[in-house]
């Protein structure tokens, strides 16, 4: 069973397959275009949604987002998406930002853990989420964006801002290491209720 990198157009997209490779967690790139069904029938272990240009380039990953019961990992845009699925408000940054940012982390819950209290992040975005939705928790902030890192109060759904493929973002490794034993245990959790 594989992790499914959804392709969004953004530069970044094929690095976090690659990191996936290096890290030899199993995984597949497959275009945002490709149905429910056809993602369905790949029995994935989870979802990770990844950057890209814009939501009119998003194909169905809002549908994944909103009928798929596994694991989802949105980036940049990917993260933005969750946040419009669940009534989150997003919009342009005050700062269009593609640097390296402190990020504060205010809760090393799921994907953040083991990173401390703050960690160095590359940032690359023109948009963000401005007011998460009313379901989420915001586990990381920095001074130019409220909202880096969130993830949803009951089920594995996190977005997170930055770009963990990128070199410059440290322990970016790690944030895939954590998502991917999240979506083991929730796998091992549903064979037991079977």
């Amino acid at each position: 069973m594989k992790i499914l990198v959804i392709n969004n157009h953004g530069q970044y997209n094929h690095r976090i397959y690659r990191s996936l490779h290096y890290l030899k967690i199993p995984s597949e790139l497959v275009p945002n275009t490709t149905t429910i069904e056809e993602i369905e029938e790949k029995n994935p272990l989870g979802l990770i949604l990844g950057g890209g240009p814009s939501i009119e380039r998003s194909g169905n990953s809002m549908s994944y987002i909103e009928e798929l019961d596994i694991p989802i990992l949105g980036i940049c845009l990917g993260h933005q998406l969750i946040a419009k699925v669940f009534g989150g408000e997003i919009g342009a940054a005050g700062i269009e930002s593609y640097a390296l940012i402190k990020i504060n982390i205010l809760n090393e819950n799921g994907i953040l853990k083991g990173f401390g209290e703050n960690a160095n992040v590359w940032a690359s975005h023109k948009d963000e989420v401005i007011k998460p939705p009313k379901n989420f928790e915001i586990l990381a902030s920095s001074a130019i964006c409220g909202v880096e890192a969130m993830k949803h109060e009951t089920k594995p759904i996190y977005g997170i801002q930055f770009h963990p493929e990128v070199h410059h973002t440290e322990n970016g490794g790690k944030i895939f290491e954590n998502f991917y034993e999240i979506c083991k245990e929730f796998q091992e959790s549903k064979n037991n209720l079977e």
